[in-house]
């Protein structure tokens, strides 16, 4: 469904150094530089699939998308979604794909989202049968009945966010491009919009690829994950295995029915957290076994859970490792 074979765009950018003098030597001469944002990016997506797609703030991330979209046209490299070169914009590309960009909307501010809805018809040729039977099922999916008479601007964050992606839905797109779509959002806003994502992928066998900075929407929605950084794809597979490769110590949580000293612990790991009712150690995959009868055998235990190292804590080490070998 989405095929990238060395995809790479670059910018031609404004240097100039601070103060007048500098701003006016720049309207003589202009000292340009080429940024590369994406570098030599290659993969494939197959349709029906739910891939994450992470990296830092300015991986390039957002430029893929916009690629992948349409929205820019690449350097050099191929690319192609539903079986289209994006940058060509066809009326059959546009109506197979949406993009949703948690930080941008499209929805009317003054006018109520219906009205949104109904001009997205209109945009997308929409037949009036298909039109009204997809936003009952968007409707009863994110329950959006309450809100579709109520004006834009009289929406909470969330609210807004469940009628962005209804209106970007409306023409039922085989391929999501979502970008950041919970940033912003509380707890519970987040898990609806997870929800719908995958209860939508299900239902059409819709292509998603995700970008976001909440590690809970890629563990939850992305069994596959591609990283990228400075613009260069450096892992591609299952969420798992990228774990395990980056952090492959495992998380033992000790709750405790006593206070005990903080040596007593040090032989079974390396301690993360300590608290009087409960502990948190790091444990190589090797001591694992051990650590876990001499806790059993040695403490005060009311619970023992053992469990991977937090996924964001993963990203960061990934990220800080990838700086280093930039930096060098």
């Amino acid at each position: 469904m989405i095929a990238v074979q060395h995809l790479v765009k670059e910018y031609r950018v404004h240097r100039r150094d601070p103060g007048l003098r500098a701003a006016l030597r720049s309207l003589v001469r202009r000292r340009m530089e080429t940024v590369r944002a994406v570098d030599d990016v290659t993969f494939e997506v197959a349709a029906g699939e739910r891939v994450g797609f992470l990296g830092p703030n300015g991986a390039g991330k957002t430029t893929t998308l916009k690629v992948l979209s349409g929205l820019l046209h690449p350097t050099s490299g191929q690319v192609t979604v539903a079986g289209q070169t994006p940058k060509e914009r066809s009326d059959s590309f546009l109506k197979q794909i949406t993009l949703v960009m948690g930080q941008k909307q499209q929805l009317l501010w003054d006018l109520p989202p219906s009205e949104t809805f109904l001009l997205n018809r209109a945009i997308y040729d929409i037949p009036r049968a298909q039109y009204e039977e997809t936003v009952a099922e968007l409707t009863s999916l994110l329950d959006l009945g309450p809100l579709l008479g109520k004006p834009t601007r009289q929406l909470s964050l969330g609210e807004r966010m469940k009628c962005e992606l209804a209106v970007a839905l409306l023409h039922r797109p085989r391929v999501l491009f979502l970008d950041e779509p919970t940033i912003g959002l509380d707890v519970s806003m987040q898990a609806t919009v997870r929800s719908f994502v995958r209860a939508y992928n299900e239902r059409f066998s819709a292509t998603v690829l995700l970008t976001s900075h909440y590690m809970d929407d890629v563990a939850e929605l992305c069994p596959r994950v591609l990283v990228i950084d400075h613009g260069r794809l450096i892992f591609d597979g299952a969420l798992g295995e990228l774990v395990q490769r980056v952090r492959p110590d495992k998380r033992v949580l000790l709750r405790l029915s006593r206070p005990v000293q903080r040596r007593d612990l040090e032989p079974l790991g390396t301690v993360v957290q300590f608290g009087e009712e409960a502990v948190i150690l790091q444990v190589s995959h090797d001591q694992l076994q051990s650590s876990v009868q001499r806790a059993l055998t040695q403490l005060p235990l009311r619970d023992l859970t053992v469990e991977d190292p937090p996924l964001e804590e993963v990203m960061r080490e990934l990220f800080a490792r990838g700086a280093k070998e930039g930096a060098a």
